[in-house]
């Protein structure tokens, strides 16, 4: 059963997320949201009930 041969796929993955880990993500970590949800104040809102007609 060749699909449970590692040698060539392990490679690929080891590679694949020791390149992910040392320069994909330090530039996604660096990246700043424009809109940031702590700086959001909470409204309340009005609800009124429902009225329904055959009650």
């Amino acid at each position: 059963m060749p699909q449970l041969n590692p040698n060539p796929w392990f490679s690929i993955m080891l590679l694949t997320w020791l390149t992910f880990s040392l320069m994909i993500q330090p530039k996604l970590l660096l990246f700043t949201h424009t809109n940031l949800p702590a700086n959001k104040t909470p409204t309340t809102l009005k609800t009124t009930p429902w009225t329904w007609p055959w009650t």
